[in-house]
């Protein structure tokens, strides 16, 4: 029969458990899936620069003054359009700011902003792999709690 001390130990380690449980899925869960979801943000314009590099690469190449194409102007709607002179191009800078550039001019542009983007979604990784670990140590931490031998490997996303 339990004695009201151990009676008490009980109940402030399964306090423990439930105040661990509650950080482990309510702010680190939450915290690895805003930062997973940024890097996917991240990784998605990081996608659109390099395929926007490849474009100037091409018009480069082909050394052609005009330009037919289909431009996008929202919800898939799209309008056939000639580009008369490919030797500038326009980049969106941000908040409806936009830079006429050189060909050239526009790589570098692309190719730093590549390389700032990159930076950016290693940190992010570096972050979320923290954020793991913070978890696997509060994992950690629950089994001793609770006294289990056996605990099972999280499977790997």
């Amino acid at each position: 029969m339990a004695t009201p001390t151990n009676r008490q130990a009980l109940d402030t380690a399964g306090e423990k458990v439930l105040l661990y449980e509650a950080f482990v899925s309510d702010v680190l869960q939450r915290d690895l899936r805003k930062v997973l979801g940024h890097r996917d943000k991240v990784y998605e314009q990081l996608s659109v620069y390099l395929r926007l590099r490849n474009v100037i690469e091409r018009l480069q190449e082909t050394k052609r003054s005009e330009l037919r194409m289909q431009v996008d102007l929202g919800w898939n709607f799209f309008v056939d359009t000639v580009v008369p002179d490919t030797s500038r191009i326009y980049m969106a800078l941000g908040c409806g700011f936009f830079l006429e550039l050189t060909l050239a001019e526009a790589l570098k542009f692309v190719d730093r902003k590549s390389s700032l983007l990159t930076e950016l979604s290693d940190n992010l990784t570096k972050d979320a792999v923290n954020i793991k670990a913070h978890i696997r140590m509060m994992l950690e931490g629950l089994r001793e709690l609770q006294g289990l031998q056996n605990f099972p490997e999280p499977s790997p996303h």
